[in-house]
């Protein structure tokens, strides 16, 4: 069963019409978009695990061009580099180096962007985020796609996995990046 969802623009029109993109699949994603969104978060993943491996919070992200290609990769270096600032996103993001657009990009993720990373993609105008997981950590995706982000929350079991293994093996460290108390 494919349990990938797909906020945003495409869930309404669904819900008008029936169809998305010539597609009566819901979330609108043909089976070469849904093959083409978890080859990106292989990327995110590995990042993950980098981070993980380094002692830090188990966190990767990606940004890919409109034509697929990866302009940066990272992952959550808060713990490492003593920064509260450096979350995956943003480390990916900063990978990327300067563009002189961001519209048709994709940020993907192994976990639901933090307000923090919402904020980056809405500020910089970043299409589409590809989420890992959203079940250990409910970030800012529902508030991007109603601003017009396309949302795809592929529900990654090992995403979950990698989460909800940290979290319980470091709890006051995930409440700290969380900002909880």
């Amino acid at each position: 069963m494919d349990r990938t969802q797909d906020w945003g623009q495409d869930r309404d029109e669904f819900r008008l019409h029936g169809v998305v993109d010539g597609h009566s699949d819901p979330t609108g994603h043909p089976d070469h978009l849904q093959e083409q969104a978890r080859a990106m978060l292989a990327t995110a993943v590995a990042e993950a695990r980098a981070g993980l491996a380094e002692g830090g919070i188990p966190i990767g992200a990606a940004l890919y061009a409109p034509d697929g290609t990866l302009l940066g990769r990272g992952h959550n270096r808060r713990v490492q580099d003593d920064d509260p600032s450096l979350h995956a996103e943003t480390a990916a993001f900063r990978a990327a180096g300067r563009q002189r657009s961001y519209r048709g990009t994709t940020m993907v993720t192994t976990l639901s962007p933090c307000w923090y990373c919402s904020g980056l993609v809405r500020q910089f105008g970043i299409s589409r985020v590809v989420i890992g997981e959203a079940r250990t950590f409910h970030g800012g995706h529902d508030w991007l796609a109603r601003h017009g982000v396309r949302i795809v929350l592929l529900d990654d079991p090992e995403c979950a996995a990698m989460m909800r293994d940290f979290i319980g093996a470091r709890p006051a460290l995930w409440s700290e990046d969380i900002g909880g108390e």
